[in-house]
């Protein structure tokens, strides 16, 4: 995979989630799909898995029982080989969420991966000579 692909992959499943946690899942899915395009075999189960997972929001959201259901059961069956995790996502409790039909996946939607952010306080503290001390 070319460098651009590999950066092209990392920025949409962010995006991805970033659009999903937002309870913007039509353009969550925009997002997944641009990703699972532009990565390798052994992943792309898992971006149509992500798909699946927010076309089956969406499709609740729009009073559609049967799409919504069909859906589901597809982002299981993609997302399967995943679990534990892949990508810093929990995908076993993504999938026990799907496997309970919670209507609302954004709260597993997130990429454990990311370090919290650092304190302003720790940001602004020079430095220490360790030679000196």
């Amino acid at each position: 995979m070319r460098e651009h692909d590999v950066s092209t992959v990392e920025r949409c499943y962010q995006h991805g989630l970033q659009l999903a946690r937002a309870g913007e899942f039509f353009a969550a899915h925009e997002a997944f799909e641009e990703a699972w395009r532009a990565c390798v075999d052994p992943e792309r189960d898992f971006f149509q898995g992500l798909v699946h997972v927010v076309v089956s929001a969406y499709q609740r959201q729009r009073g559609r029982p049967i799409a919504t259901e069909r859906q589901r059961l597809k982002a299981l069956r993609r997302l399967a080989a995943y679990e534990p995790s892949h990508r810093g996502l929990d995908v076993a409790a993504l999938r026990a969420a799907l496997d309970r039909s919670e209507p609302d996946p954004r709260q597993h939607l997130v990429d454990r991966r990311a370090e919290p952010p650092v304190a302003i306080e720790e940001e602004e503290q020079p430095e220490r000579d360790e030679h000196r001390a």
